[in-house]
């Protein structure tokens, strides 16, 4: 651990960061992840003949509903004025997975690294949810966050 936890208090409680210190600066987050599945799926999706229609468009729409959402799904989180939230997805045939990459755009207090990983988890379960007809044993796994910038801790960019 690096530091003291900021979302409780001397007695124990859950509490919301206060932020209204820190000095406004943009800030940018992106996070990553994959569903894999089976090859037929793949090309299922591939071919554009799953029943409910095209599930990466979908899941992109979704991930950025997702990203807004974000304090409505984690407690303590701060709601924030998105400037800028962008989902793809990659059907990658090779390795029988969908890619899944979004980022996260603002200037203010606090950063965003919450809402690319939720923006990425929502894309994932979206894709699950549209295919799972086909194939159940999909895994939705590597959620992570491969860059931030902005703020009083400045960039991280997360090992290759």
């Amino acid at each position: 651990m690096t530091g003291p936890l900021t979302h409780f208090d001397a007695q124990g409680n859950a509490v919301m960061v206060d932020v209204s210190a820190k000095d406004e600066t943009e800030r940018s987050a992106t996070a990553r992840g994959l569903v894999r599945m089976s090859p037929e799926t793949v090309a299922t999706i591939r071919d554009g003949k799953v029943k409910k229609g095209d599930p990466l468009t979908v899941a992109q729409l979704a991930g950025i509903m997702g990203a807004k959402k974000t304090p409505d799904l984690i407690p303590l989180c701060h709601p924030l004025s998105l400037s800028s939230v962008k989902v793809f997805l990659t059907l990658n045939e090779a390795d029988n997975a969908v890619e899944i990459e979004a980022t996260v755009k603002l200037k203010g207090r606090t950063g965003v690294e919450m809402e690319a990983l939720t923006a990425v988890s929502v894309a994932a379960l979206t894709v699950y949810d549209m295919v799972k007809a086909v194939d159940k044993a999909m895994h939705i796994t590597d959620i992570h966050l491969v860059h931030k910038a902005g703020g009083k801790s400045g960039e991280y960019r997360a090992a290759p």
